[in-house]
């Protein structure tokens, strides 16, 4: 004998499967090693994990972390991280003004910010350049500061002292610079890039000095 499911009774289960609160997801945490691998987990095992929210994008980190664009702790960092910024553009013979501005527009001074490129730390460093400066730890942040540094200053030299084009191949590499005929490459983001951080440049020559 067959029975027939009542098509009420259908309706009401996908209505209830489609209103399942929020909370009845497990938890899922972010965790990025040492060497900016990203992993995610519903079973943290140390208190460096993120707990992401689930929304309809996909797991995200709560927007309570972020303001404007910043970390809510990027003044602090910046206080904090200062110092060996100083120390190293001094070291490197970098404007000390022009670090800031760099790591304020790659990180916001976020010492584990990671990019969906992979790139890592307060400035930012991809795997193949970390590894040419000897950085280990990228998210280390005096290792990054300094792979950071001399590859900037590394830019300077090789495009003449020209800050606009040292600026662009940070953010897209030197190579897509030269393949552009030494200009700031065609890119949205590269050439969005190189004015914010001219404007921070700008902006801490006043402040910083």
């Amino acid at each position: 004998m067959k029975y027939r499911r009542d098509p009420s009774f259908v309706i009401t289960a996908l209505i209830g499967t489609l209103l399942v609160s929020p909370a009845a997801y497990a938890d899922i945490y972010k965790y990025v090693d040492k060497h900016g691998r990203v992993t995610l987990t519903d079973t943290p095992t140390n208190t460096n994990h993120t707990r992401l929210v689930k929304t309809w994008k996909g797991w995200v980190e709560p927007k309570s972390t972020r303001k404007k664009g910043y970390s809510i702790n990027f003044a602090k960092n910046m206080k904090k991280f200062s110092p060996a910024v100083d120390y190293v553009a001094q070291h490197y013979k970098l404007p000390r003004s022009l670090l800031h501005a760099v790591i304020t527009a790659e990180s916001a001074y976020d010492p584990a910010a990671v990019s969906r490129a992979g790139a890592v730390g307060l400035m930012q460093l991809m795997p193949e350049t970390a590894k040419r400066y000897g950085v280990k730890n990228r998210l280390n942040p005096i290792e990054n500061i300094h792979g950071g540094s001399r590859y900037l200053r590394d830019l300077l030299l090789m495009f003449d002292n020209n800050l606009i084009l040292a600026l662009a191949a940070y953010n897209a590499g030197e190579n897509a610079v030269k393949e552009y005929g030494n200009k700031i490459p065609p890119y949205r983001e590269t050439q969005n890039y190189v004015r914010k951080v001219l404007a921070y440049y700008k902006q801490y020559k006043k402040t910083i000095g």
